[in-house]
């Protein structure tokens, strides 16, 4: 049986509904086209995000570049962890792209980021350059941290991460929203988790926190059905994750539409930052790969399963075929795009596999963004720090 979020998306399915403005460029294509998105639910709202979507042809082609970009990333992340090339724990967001380009796609460059470990294509997404996420992954030096992070903990402006321990980057999304006030911005901090971390007492506590100083936090569970292997059913009384916030209004949104995602967060960015307080989204998505690299995925789902939501609800494929018959994009478009993707995705690939690493001298360092000390011991390399059980100078 398909997962809550899935089938829920299935019954309130509505057929996207495409009008032309009659605006055409010079080489014939629309300008724009309009969508009808399938319905939010709601809580504790008296107005919700517009059904009706209007998109561009530059935006058109932005998304789509961008959701293929992170799958491309993911497949050559998956390829590199069989090859052992990278180590350790590596989380793909293959089949969740359109939560990432369409929260994106409303933020303001002064909104911050906080997410879980599936971190890198929100990496991607957030301003790091293919190569800066694949070097990571390999543990190189032209990754995005050095390579001292790996694939939980990726960062860049307005982005802070990449997060190992389950559900603590709620907390500190709530943290970044309470800079955000303290600083006098109207800035917001869109804190991501799944729905196995939503059931985690920290992120009620900061629900509380959140609603009580009204701070402009956008609480988004990224309900991908599983829970690591248990589906949210068997884990949750109540999977109506959007309503888990009880005093604190909440809005469902279909998380394989990048449009709806998009028009959900213009308006949800729009009440953060007015000073109306936090809200809670549940975006229902789903992820095709296992939970990590070391899960297969297939033990506690059917394959038949995966290949329908693939075949019926891929956030990628979908939007291609929207914006395809809106005449916003051709089909030889995309199979452009789609060439000039695999090829800076393999050259960065290529890239990450021949860089080098750092050396032992840099470990110590990067403790801060900022240092307000005038001196930080062993960045130095002509004082080494000192092994005080060995008791000699060693570079560690």
């Amino acid at each position: 049986m398909l997962p809550s979020c899935f089938r829920n998306i299935c019954k309130n399915s509505v057929l996207p509904k495409k009008t032309f403005g009659g605006a055409f460029s010079k080489n014939n294509f629309a300008t724009e086209a309009t969508f009808e998105t399938k319905p939010y639910r709601l809580h504790k709202l008296d107005t919700s995000p517009s059904t009706t979507v209007t998109i561009n042809r530059e935006d058109a082609i932005k998304f789509y570049t961008q959701m293929n970009t992170i799958r491309r990333i993911e497949t050559a992340a998956g390829n590199l962890y069989k090859d052992k090339i990278i180590r350790g724990f590596c989380h793909l967001y293959s089949g969740q792209e359109a939560v990432a380009v369409g929260i994106k796609a409303a933020l303001r460059p002064h909104d911050g980021v906080i997410t879980a470990y599936r971190a890198h294509g929100w990496s991607y997404i957030m301003g790091v350059s293919p190569l800066g996420v694949l070097a990571e992954l390999c543990g190189r030096q032209k990754g995005c941290a050095k390579g001292k992070g790996g694939s939980m903990h990726m960062y860049s402006d307005n982005f802070y991460g990449g997060n190992g321990i389950v559900g603590a980057q709620v907390p500190l999304g709530v943290g970044i929203a309470l800079a955000a006030r303290y600083k006098g911005t109207d800035g917001v901090c869109v804190a991501l988790y799944g729905d196995g971390a939503a059931n985690q007492g920290q992120v009620f506590e900061v629900y509380n926190m959140a609603k009580l100083w009204n701070l402009p936090c956008i609480f988004v569970c990224e309900n991908n059905g599983y829970g690591m292997g248990t589906s949210s059913e068997r884990a949750a009384a109540s999977t109506n994750y959007y309503s888990r916030g009880d005093y604190i209004p909440g809005i469902w949104v279909d998380g394989m539409d990048v449009l709806a995602v998009r028009e959900c967060f213009r308006f949800s960015v729009d009440y953060a930052g007015s000073g109306k307080g936090p809200l809670v989204i549940e975006a229902a998505t789903y992820r095709y790969s296992g939970h990590s690299m070391s899960d297969p995925g297939t033990s506690y789902r059917t394959r038949d399963e995966i290949q329908e939501v693939r075949q019926t609800r891929d956030p990628i494929t979908s939007f291609k075929e929207k914006i395809i018959s809106a005449n916003l994009v051709t089909a030889d478009e995309i199979k452009k795009i789609d060439g000039e993707i695999r090829s800076q995705v393999d050259e960065a690939t290529k890239q990450a596999k021949i860089d080098a690493e750092i050396g032992l001298d840099e470990l110590p360092a990067d403790v801060y963004s900022q240092s307000l000390e005038p001196k930080i011991r062993n960045v130095d390399p002509f004082k080494p720090l000192v092994h005080k059980r060995l008791g000699a100078a060693v570079n560690i």
